[in-house]
């Protein structure tokens, strides 16, 4: 007997190879990167204007972790938390390209890149994506990929 995945909107068969989405706004405040830093990265460059001043950076800049989960928040806020998603085994690839600063306004964008049936569990799917996290000037402050498990509607 086959079981469907409860009625999630977004759901592994509609993801297709070269599809890309655009998502999210958000601008960044001095203040949250000072106040992520101090907790999980608090190098000079990230919690200190005046030390960063001093370095190749030239003024203070967000800790690429702190990129990384804002892009994914935005991509939670705009598909995933949406859809019939399963998680993830991993990231690849993951690049910091620029710097981001105070009052950078970021966006995430995202590319299907392949998918597949999960062979070994046939109710989930497999969808390799390319994150990447866009500044105000469309430039790539932050490229990565991964492969999502996503829920099938039919199996």
């Amino acid at each position: 007997m086959s079981q469907a995945t409860p009625s999630f909107k977004i759901c592994w068969e509609d993801f297709h190879v070269g599809d890309v989405r655009v998502m999210g706004s958000h601008t960044v405040t001095e203040a949250e990167i000072v106040d992520f830093a101090r907790q999980f990265d608090p190098q000079r460059f990230h919690v200190d204007a005046a030390q960063a001043e001093k370095t190749i950076y030239k003024g203070l800049i967000a800790s690429g972790w702190h990129t990384c989960g804002l892009i994914f928040r935005m991509a939670c806020d705009g598909f995933l938390l949406a859809s019939s998603s399963m998680g993830s085994p991993g990231l690849d690839n993951v690049r910091w390209l620029k710097p981001v600063r105070p009052g950078d306004t970021l966006r995430t964008r995202i590319e299907i890149l392949e998918t597949r049936p999960m062979a070994s569990k046939p109710d989930l799917g497999m969808v390799k994506v390319r994150w990447e996290g866009l500044n105000q000037r469309d430039e790539v402050v932050v490229s990565m990929e991964n492969w999502g498990m996503f829920g099938r509607r039919q199996h």
